[in-house]
């Protein structure tokens, strides 16, 4: 187990790329935005977009290594069409992910999504998970702020986290007064192979407070009352589906902190299902 540094946000960029990724932003819209003037989260997904992933996709199926300007490309054109959905007069995050929906590049999707989640505590924040393919990118983008002005306030991506592992990954919210959420990475095998990390978001950063081991077998569990994991302890190395011994954890945050509320050993297991 082990504790992963304090994320920046983009406040911690340079001036000059900090210049760059705004007029590039800034060309990106004066190029999309419908000449009628109407919201663009009616339209169909800007080319630039499509363009962009696909390639990300593709580099990274064929380990290729890229700067970061692409990915951050990308990112910034769906910031673009979730703070306006967000910033509107009536906020309904679910019709803005309906219209993610449209921005899968390839049907079936192998791993590519794009979709918001309502954090907890108040004021609202919310956190976009960009899935750009089942070996990656990922990354997660916080917006916060006060009701109608929200703007992109923390990042989790392998640029701004070193330590960030971003291949597929899942996001679950963890319910409560404080912005809480778990996310889950490797989870592409037949095992349900696993890398947990609980994240904070004090309403300026992100900070990962928490981060498993590689667990193999795992199933979990997330609610108000925190995350629980049921995974192999210890697997047979001659037959990864065989568990000599299972266990339960379960995390919580309290007192300003994540701890561990519980450790269970479980029956062995006999296969992974």
């Amino acid at each position: 187990m082990g504790i992963v540094p304090t994320l920046w946000g983009c406040a911690g960029a340079n001036r000059l790329r900090l210049c760059v990724t705004v007029l590039a932003c800034g060309l990106w819209v004066a190029a999309a935005a419908p000449a009628s003037g109407q919201s663009m989260t009616g339209a169909a997904p800007p080319p630039d977009f499509t363009r962009l992933a696909e390639k990300l996709a593709a580099d990274r199926a064929a380990e290729v290594e890229v700067p970061e300007g692409p990915e951050e490309q990308a990112l910034e054109i769906l910031d673009y069409v979730a703070l306006e959905v967000l910033n509107g007069a009536a906020p309904d995050p679910e019709a803005l992910n309906r219209r993610l929906v449209t921005f899968v590049t390839r049907q079936p999707a192998v791993g590519e999504g794009y979709r918001v989640f309502r954090l907890g505590g108040n004021p609202a924040s919310f956190a976009l998970l960009a899935d750009f393919g089942e070996g990656g990118p990922s990354a997660v983008r916080i917006y916060a702020g006060a009701p109608g002005k929200l703007s992109l306030a923390a990042r989790v991506d392998r640029y701004a986290q070193k330590d960030f592992f971003d291949d597929y990954i899942e996001l679950e919210p963890v319910p409560g007064p404080v912005a809480l959420f778990i996310t889950v990475a490797g989870r592409t095998d037949d095992f349900k192979t696993g890398v947990f990390t609980a994240w904070h978001f004090d309403g300026s950063q992100a900070e990962a407070v928490w981060m498993s081991d590689i667990l193999e077998q795992s199933s979990y569990e997330v609610s108000a009352n925190g995350l629980q994991l049921n995974y192999c302890a210890d697997p047979d190395p001659d037959d990864p589906r065989v568990c000599h011994q299972a266990r339960r954890e379960r995390f919580v945050w309290q007192d300003g902190s994540w701890k561990q509320a519980e450790s269970v050993a479980l029956a062995p297991a006999g296969s992974a299902k």
